[in-house]
């Protein structure tokens, strides 16, 4: 079966053209939340996003879609996408779901969708929401089992600290001059913290996100300015994100 939405990293586009409407969104999100409520526990999907200004179009979108399902939202702000992944199966929720369209301009989207283990979904779930999502039948949750919206305000804290207890007990970056290029992405504020915590001297570049600046003319794709930014600071190493900071 062809598949009209996905392609091989979730939904990307235009924003505020097909498929990057709250319409679609929101059409997204009730047939995902559909699929994925099993069971008679409290549903719970959460949602992250990187810096793009259309983020702020799409993710009432998605929480509407949930809510109108009877799941409950977690809103984590702007995370990297591995963050998404790894908060979707601490917080025990049924789905997670990024905003980003990784190293793309700031005109695009993407919708990325994960499991309740963190894992991308396979091609089989995607296609049937979109048989879902096709279905004009949609059942809607009773007025009293709407689901709510919360937003975790620690989601940044808690990802520094999985990411630092990654990195080998005892062993610090103590001596060592880092320059790193958020990409004006979702990292903006992980990547810095993240290094200074574990001894490094860092020189953020790309740092300051306004909506429309990210991935221009920095970050892993475009590393000319992270380069110059080595050799002037007198840095040992220079470390380029992406959008989404999923590399």
């Amino acid at each position: 079966m062809t598949r009209k939405y996905f392609g091989t990293d979730g939904i990307r586009g235009r924003a505020n053209q097909e498929p990057m409407t709250a319409k679609t969104a929101m059409s997204v999100a009730m047939a995902a939340a559909r699929l994925f409520r099993r069971g008679d526990h409290r549903h719970r999907v959460v949602i992250g996003k990187d810096t793009r200004l259309s983020g702020y179009l799409l993710e009432p979108a998605l929480t509407a879609g949930f809510v109108s399902q009877g799941m409950d939202v977690v809103l984590l702000g702007p995370i990297p996408t591995p963050a998404v992944a790894m908060l979707t199966k601490s917080l025990r929720a049924d789905l997670g779901v990024m905003l980003s369209a990784s190293h793309n301009p700031y005109e695009d989207n993407g919708i990325k969708l994960f499991d309740h283990l963190g894992q991308k979904l396979s091609d089989e779930l995607e296609l049937k929401i979109e048989e879902l999502m096709e279905d004009e039948d949609q059942e809607l949750a009773p007025s009293d089992e709407l689901g709510r919206a919360s937003r975790l305000d620690d989601a940044t804290g808690r990802y520094v600290e999985f990411v630092k207890n990654t990195f080998p007990q005892g062993l610090r970056l103590d001596g060592l001059k880092i320059v790193v290029d958020c990409a004006n992405g979702a990292a903006y504020k992980v990547a810095p913290t993240v290094l200074w915590e574990l001894g490094a001297e860092v020189i953020a570049i790309a740092n300051t996100p306004n909506g429309t600046n990210i991935n221009l003319n920095c970050g892993a794709t475009q590393t000319k300015v992270l380069c110059e930014a080595v050799m002037v600071h007198g840095a040992d190493i220079g470390i380029a994100l992406d959008g989404d900071a999923d590399r």
